[in-house]
């Protein structure tokens, strides 16, 4: 019975590069492997894979069967004939760790880890956030040990290499046809164990500390805005490189303004007096005060934009706004005077003229008029 092409059993083009063959093989063979799949036709399917990989994987026999065919293996070929054994290619086993050894890990050394990234929440005033400021902190964190500098060693002596993976940072386990990598119990990994710890970190390459840091903050920064410090954070194992300090920012809520981008809000309280006939007010701003006209008639709810006098964003752009929104105050604590005087003025608005003094209730009043005609239709 005529053999079926390899390529087509792996089903890959003829110019597939060693990736493809690899990644075609370890699909066949997990979806056939007798371990996994109990039909009876998938052994035998299995081992046509093994067979088309163990070829197409060697350089020197693809370009023999690629010149050939099957006719290059066959009795007086290449290799005196295709059988699994010695002369036949790989065992099994170590085709196997070969491709699947990415998935456990096999074959690689575990790298000495980064530093951990720390995180630092700051809080600032609206001030603070609006012009830029410069804040020392404390922060504890793991610093690379000034003895052993980092090696976990101690002064004078080097780590060595692990006896039990040779230096690879990995063991490898078989079950039958299965050869599984996993890390090396002796040395975890790294490949290298100490022998004699460093009496300062124990072994460990780092020890606890806490550091001050000067912290520049930007001015326009916001709540949401981090600040990052490159380096500032834990350090490696094994003289790794460092992480990276985060500073978190925070801002306060302010007793008189509130943020909204790179405008700041504020409400600005005025008398009836003042609403009616107009005149002039202090408001604050984050420079300090400035005159705010109030025209005669303003209404309760009155937007007045201060031009330039909001906040420039620390991401750039042209300086935010000051919205002062007025709010007309009901006079209290009144004298029997002041009590006459309202009585007059409130007697002055009746009749004809009450339309034209108070438009919106006018408006108001002829709305809830209609509204309950409609009701009674």
């Amino acid at each position: 019975m005529a053999k079926a092409d390899y390529y087509a059993v792996l089903g890959i083009p003829n110019d597939a590069e060693e990736r493809e063959i690899k990644k075609a093989y370890k699909r066949l063979a997990m979806k056939y492997h007798p371990d996994r799949n109990p039909d009876a036709s998938a052994e035998a399917k299995f081992k046509e894979a093994k067979e088309a990989y163990e070829i197409l994987n060697d350089p020197q026999k693809r370009a023999a069967y690629d010149q050939y065919g099957h006719a290059a293996f066959e009795q007086g070929g290449m290799g005196g004939g295709y059988g699994g054994g010695a002369a036949g290619g790989a065992d099994f086993t170590d085709i196997f760790g070969d491709v699947f050894g990415d998935i456990f890990g096999g074959g690689r050394r575990q790298r000495a880890s980064r530093g951990s990234d720390l995180r630092y929440n700051m809080e600032l005033t609206l001030e603070e956030a609006v012009r830029g400021v410069t804040k020392e902190i404390l922060i504890p964190a793991l610093e690379e040990c000034e003895v052993c500098h980092g090696s976990g060693a101690k002064a004078g002596t080097s780590p060595i290499t692990c006896p039990t993976c040779h230096g690879s940072g990995q063991v490898q386990m078989r079950q039958g046809f299965f050869a599984v990598q996993q890390a090396c119990p002796t040395c975890q990994g790294h490949g290298k164990i100490i022998k004699e710890p460093c009496h300062k970190c124990h072994g460990h390459g780092r020890i606890e500390k806490s550091k001050t840091l000067s912290v520049k903050i930007p001015a326009g920064v916001d709540t949401g805005d981090r600040i990052r410090l490159t380096g500032e954070g834990e350090a490696g194992e094994q003289g790794a490189q460092s992480g990276d300090l985060y500073v978190q920012v925070q801002v306060r809520q302010h007793p008189i303004f509130e943020r909204e981008e790179n405008n700041l809000f504020c409400e600005v309280p005025i008398n009836f007096a003042m609403a009616a006939l107009g005149g002039e007010i202090e408001v604050p701003t984050l420079d300090g005060r400035v005159k705010l006209r109030v025209p005669a008639e303003t209404q309760t709810g009155k937007l007045f934009r201060m031009r330039g006098k909001g906040v420039k964003s620390v991401r750039g752009g042209s300086q935010g706004d000051l919205l002062c929104r007025v709010v007309v105050e009901t006079p209290v604590k009144l004298g029997e005077k002041q009590r006459q005087l309202l009585r007059e003025l409130e007697e002055s608005f009746g009749g004809a003229s009450g339309e034209q003094n108070s438009p919106r209730s006018k408006s108001f009043l002829d709305g809830v008029k209609k509204f309950f005609d409609d009701l009674t239709r």
